[in-house]
């Protein structure tokens, strides 16, 4: 069974169909690509697949299990976590609180135990801490967890949202452009990190990213999107050499 998958999605604003017949499984561990031009309608998907919009036809099933027509939150308890094309830090918060807000769904301590900060309330937060350091030594920001998220450069910021996102324990991680603004060496790097995270939280990876030589590299299957659309799904050999991607990229053959 695919651990997220949709079936004929799409979504109508006003007389407008900006996602139409969107359908994909995206297996346990994979990492998966999400391309197309401009406007093609990707973040849209990703906005369907999150509950930031309700689609107007079609299934979205995690585990098996329709999402459609959840909140936001649900879907994120749930399994699903994201990233965004413009990062979404809390800037004036530390590296190690920005990580450790994503936690606070799970945590068990009572009303009571928090208020009067009882030995449950300490216990359970020191276990959250060390959870959060963990999460930030693989980017390798441990030693940045006191900064300010605003005073990061812009890749370490990158990676501290996803950082963020993991703190969330997903099934499927959604990392929208994740290599924007990144040069060569970053964006090595950043291909290394997600393999890795993807061993070592097993899970699953759907990215939306313009640098083909990124999406090429690291990419297991890739899904083509044009004004809406799936124009190709394949391989990334496959997607290469396709004559509608090829026209869509350059407009024309």
């Amino acid at each position: 069974m695919p651990v997220l998958e949709t079936e004929n999605l799409g979504i109508t604003f006003g007389g407008l169909r900006a996602v139409e017949n969107v359908h994909f499984a995206l297996e346990k561990e994979q990492i998966m690509g999400l391309i197309g031009p401009n406007g093609a309608g990707k973040t849209t998907v990703f906005n369907l697949l999150t509950g930031v919009y309700t689609p107007t036809e079609g299934q979205i099933k995690l585990d098996g299990k329709s999402i459609v027509g959840k909140k936001t939150y649900q879907i994120t308890k749930a399994g699903i976590a994201r990233t965004f094309q413009n990062i979404r830090l809390f800037k004036d918060m530390t590296v190690l609180d920005n990580v450790k807000v994503a936690m606070n769904y799970g945590m068990k301590y009572s009303f009571l135990s928090g208020i009067f900060s009882l030995p449950g309330y300490w216990r359970e937060e020191a276990q959250v801490e060390q959870r959060a350091l963990e999460l930030l030594s693989v980017f390798h920001l441990e030693g940045n967890a006191g900064d300010l998220a605003r005073n990061l450069p812009y890749g370490q910021q990158r990676k501290l949202e996803i950082a963020r996102a993991l703190a969330a324990r997903p099934k499927v991680l959604l990392l929208d452009e994740p290599a924007a603004g990144m040069n060569p060496t970053e964006t090595m790097e950043l291909m290394n990190t997600i393999q890795r995270i993807r061993e070592q939280f097993q899970v699953a990876v759907l990215l939306i990213e313009h640098d083909m030589s990124f999406v090429m590299g690291i990419c297991e299957h890739i899904v083509v999107l044009d004004y809406g659309k799936i124009i190709a799904s394949g391989s990334p050999e496959v997607v290469r050499n396709d004559p509608k991607v090829i026209a869509a990229y350059l407009g024309g053959e």
